[in-house]
């Protein structure tokens, strides 16, 4: 078995929703929906990870809050990745896809209204769970967004 593949991935929140991604046919996994995020370089820490991945992927900058429990996921005996997922805020930019088919603003009651990849199913759940709590994190500060009044 090999060593997990470090995937830093963004629990990206905006006026009580969180951002998810749809995997496009050019991807591994297409089709399913992920929280959006990508490979840690040797190097570079979780955050810096998800900043750049973040702003190469969605055209936004992010500020990392805190991070959740990682989600292990094995995909074949010489596959698997570490998933660490981070509560996020938008901070700028527009969203422009660049490598997923398209993305959706999802609430509590629709987290799971689209099909996530599995690797994303435990910080699904564990987002669920712990929704209200998180949205006392987020509100801690005002949540403004600077194309939207």
């Amino acid at each position: 078995m090999m060593k997990p593949i470090l995937v830093s991935c963004a629990l990206l929140f905006w006026k009580d929703k969180v951002l998810c991604a749809k995997r496009s046919q050019a991807m591994s996994q297409a089709g399913f929906w992920e929280f959006a995020g990508g490979k840690i370089e040797p190097n570079e820490r979780p955050e810096q990870s998800l900043k750049r991945e973040i702003l190469e992927e969605l055209n936004i900058d992010i500020s990392v809050l805190m991070q959740m429990s990682p989600s292990d996921f094995v995909y074949s005996s010489d596959l698997s990745i570490r998933l660490l997922p981070f509560l996020c805020r938008w901070k700028a930019g527009e969203i422009k896809l660049f490598q997923h088919e398209e993305v959706r603003w999802l609430g509590r009651d629709e987290l799971f209204s689209v099909n996530w990849a599995a690797a994303d199913l435990p910080i699904v759940a564990e987002l669920e769970r712990f929704w209200i709590p998180i949205q006392k994190i987020l509100n801690k500060d005002t949540q403004t967004h600077p194309y939207v009044s």
